[in-house]
């Protein structure tokens, strides 16, 4: 059939074969309102994208498509969307739609409605099936389409819409900036973002790392200070009561002394999380948060006004990830996913591009 009736995408068909990518006809839910339709020039690649396709978050029904790190061309908009004409260039995230009426939508909060629909291996209400970015559109409501600012070039703006986001809005909703200590543990794909924007908010910046070898990546990115914890399982007692806030990006959280790295906060400090690993914590007693108050926390995305003050912040600071890209296909996506799983082989993002190569040119503002 073809657009606007069907997509294409590289789809996976079981976490069994989860690296067997081939190409699928894929039937997007029928268009409302409030949607846009984005023809896709590139996507980033996220470990929730290995997470998912290994069945390490569950098992899933396939064929399914991954990608929640979407940029391109909105090429039809509906008759609701106001912010967005066809031609503009945009990004969508890792959520689809929301109700947007509940109590928690209307807090903005959206990115916890008990309705949302994620951006793949998900069903709206209707039943119809949410398809993600490795193809060659998408769709999704007006809310959570959002106008890529002209400095990003594409490659760089589609982390940022998972990513970036990811790490961006708990901090600022822990109001970091001037006058806080901020640590940011572990320096990978999140927790390379996570440095800038605690520097761009004024904090004051540590970021901790088991891996002595990423010492002048941080410095590079903009932490003032490295400390490095794979080396001395005493790492922590200089740092007694110090951290406002500790930003946990590291994928390893099960291996944690949770108890040493809660000891290094204020009192009322937040050990916050935003990697979601596939094992869970290591027993962690009450006592352990009764020495400094301290609170341990995680989060999911942020927001519609996050996310467009963070794609802003990234365009007046030049706050961009380190990617490098691969071509569309078969081959590319298994290599994304094989390097990405086996962890320390990504620098720090992929961002899978040539999508006009396999489904045609993006051409902006025609």
């Amino acid at each position: 059939m073809g657009y606007p009736d069907t997509f294409e995408g590289f789809v996976v068909d079981s976490p069994k074969t989860w690296n067997q990518f081939h190409r699928h006809e894929l039937k997007p839910k029928p268009f409302g309102d409030d949607d846009i339709d984005v023809q896709i020039e590139c996507c980033g690649v996220c470990g929730s994208d290995v997470h998912t396709i290994t069945g390490g978050w569950g098992e899933f029904e396939g064929p399914l498509c991954v990608g929640h790190e979407v940029v391109g061309k909105a090429v039809k908009v509906g008759k609701n969307v106001s912010d967005i004409k066809e031609g503009d260039r945009v990004g969508v995230g890792a959520q689809v739609w929301a109700c947007l009426k509940c109590d928690v939508c209307k807090s903005a909060n959206e990115n916890y409605c008990p309705h949302m629909v994620d951006t793949y291996n998900a069903k709206y209400e209707d039943g119809s099936d949410a398809h993600g970015g490795w193809a060659s559109h998408i769709r999704a409501h007006q809310y959570f389409t959002f106008k890529i600012p002209d400095p990003i070039p594409s490659h760089l703006a589609a982390p940022l819409l998972c990513a970036g986001i990811t790490t961006y809005s708990p901090l600022v909703r822990a109001n970091v900036g001037p006058g806080k200590t901020v640590g940011i543990i572990g320096i990978g794909g999140l927790g390379h973002l996570a440095i800038q924007w605690a520097r761009a908010l004024g904090a004051e910046t540590y970021a901790l790392t088991h891996s002595e070898y990423k010492t002048a990546d941080a410095k590079e990115l903009g932490a003032q200070h490295v400390i490095v914890t794979g080396n001395d399982e005493k790492w922590a007692e200089p740092y007694k009561f110090k951290f406002d806030f500790l930003l946990n990006c590291a994928n390893a959280t099960h291996k944690f002394d949770m108890k040493t790295y809660l000891s290094t906060l204020k009192v009322g400090g937040e050990f916050h999380m935003v990697g979601i690993p596939e094992k869970p914590l290591a027993p962690l007693e009450p006592s352990a948060f009764v020495a400094n108050g301290s609170k341990l926390s995680g989060s999911h995305l942020g927001n519609n006004q996050e996310m467009k003050a963070m794609l802003q912040l990234a365009a007046d600071k030049k706050i961009f990830p380190k990617v490098e890209t691969l071509q569309l296909g078969e081959e590319g996506c298994k290599e994304a996913v094989e390097r990405m799983k086996e962890g320390n082989k990504v620098h720090y993002r992929f961002t899978l591009t040539g999508f006009d190569k396999v489904f045609g040119k993006v051409e902006y503002g025609a």
